[in-house]
């Protein structure tokens, strides 16, 4: 399976555990903010797949335009 599908899956089990915790325990919980953390962590790994792609992509691009010529 195509690991950006697994990541997708992966951020919106963790958002929804997130809001049953919160409505469970309340913003300030220990349990709460942890699972914020973890959220964070692979919402910012999505972020940094996609950096790599958008710069995979430019680079292909700027290749493909320097052998076209």
């Amino acid at each position: 399976m195509d690991s950006a599908i697994v990541l997708g899956q992966e951020l919106e089990d963790a958002r929804k555990r997130l809001y049953e915790l919160s409505e469970l325990y309340g913003l300030s919980h220990a349990c709460v903010l942890e699972q914020s953390m973890f959220l964070d962590e692979l919402i910012n790994e999505h972020n940094r797949i996609s950096q790599l792609k958008k710069k995979l992509v430019t680079l292909s691009f700027a290749e493909k335009t320097l052998n076209y010529h």
